[in-house]
């Protein structure tokens, strides 16, 4: 028997092992002549994917009214309804949007924005409570940060929302609120084989915060489905790859990545796992804390994600060969990549 929930940090919420990730299904949207989405999504099969991951056993949903403006929010209500005490749905604020025309148009931090935007949240979502509300802005400076709190527990009080958390990179800002946040419960943030982030699951574990690990599969390039001829289109986010994309330019997989790939793909595929399920076998071996939300929109990519639960996490002996085999290929440098 492998376990295959976890506790989401600090609040005491039993939650599926694996979580689900809503961004690719709120379709195409953008901040300027900039793609942020994922391409052209079928809402069915959207809504399909997301009941098949529920009939599997996945009860952690995690969306973004930032994805398709508000699209991913209504999406996954329409599949969730009738089945709200069922599951813990997550969402997030801080950037603006404009619906009509699909694009992200700029960032709010104010106390006044965060009320607005829970409210436009609960009305996609067809509910009347979050589980799981967090802070989209990554780099937002702590002491602004911490002029929301108060809001916050003021929500929690009114009951609109159960816990909070902060979607960042950053290990100080995490430590920051697992301090001062008394419902703070959990950090989102980038994590999986390619992509250590030591200090920030250090923080979560510190502060009994849950790591909810976004880009699991490293936007698709832990599948093993891509290689160096393949090319994404310009209404995809790797097609026209922001600055903070690592794993794709111009549309192209990265060859240094691929070759991160190739060195750990028969250990992570050890067991009869595929390559998606040995990645995030990795992540559950590195900490009880961590929570991978693989993203995806299509039924098939549900079933083998939540195929990983029955197989668990690394042993031991094949997670210390995955860092055996990466040690060198981490310590070279990645930023002008």
């Amino acid at each position: 028997m492998t376990a295959t929930t976890r506790t989401l940090g600090r609040s005491g919420i039993e939650v599926s092992a694996l979580g689900m990730g809503c961004w690719a299904i709120g379709g195409p949207f953008w901040a300027g002549d900039q793609p942020c989405g994922w391409g052209e999504v079928d809402d069915d099969e959207s809504v399909a994917t997301i009941r098949r991951a529920a009939e599997l056993g996945v009860t952690l949903f995690d969306t973004s009214d930032a994805y398709g403006t508000g699209h991913s929010e209504l999406i996954l209500g329409r599949a969730l309804a009738g089945r709200r005490d069922d599951v813990v749905i997550a969402t997030k604020w801080g950037n603006t949007i404009d619906p009509a025309t699909r694009q992200l148009t700029g960032t709010d931090p104010s106390p006044a924005y965060l009320r607005r935007a829970l409210e436009g949240s609960l009305t996609r979502l067809g509910t009347d409570y979050v589980d799981l509300y967090q802070l989209h802005l990554n780099d937002l400076p702590i002491a602004v940060a911490a002029d929301l709190l108060g809001t916050l527990e003021e929500l929690v009080a009114e009951g609109k929302l159960r816990w909070y958390g902060w979607s960042t990179d950053h290990a100080d800002r995490a430590a920051a609120w697992g301090e001062a946040g008394p419902h703070c419960t959990a950090v989102q943030h980038a994590f999986n084989v390619l992509h250590d982030a030591a200090e920030v699951l250090a923080a979560c574990e510190a502060h009994h915060l849950a790591s909810l690990n976004r880009s699991p599969l490293a936007m698709g390039l832990l599948t093993g489905k891509f290689t160096a001829s393949s090319t994404l289109g310009p209404d995809d986010v790797r097609g026209i790859a922001p600055d903070w994309l690592r794993y794709f330019r111009d549309g192209r997989p990265v060859p240094l990545w691929l070759d991160r790939v190739a060195a750990v793909r028969e250990v992570l595929r050890s067991g009869g796992r595929t390559l998606a399920q040995g990645s995030l076998a990795w992540i559950w071996a590195r900490s009880d804390a961590t929570i991978p939300i693989p993203g995806c929109r299509t039924v098939a990519q549900a079933e083998e994600n939540a195929g990983a639960l029955a197989h668990g996490p690394l042993a031991p002996a094949e997670l210390a060969e995955v860092e055996r085999l990466l040690a060198d290929l981490r310590a070279e440098p990645v930023a002008a990549m």
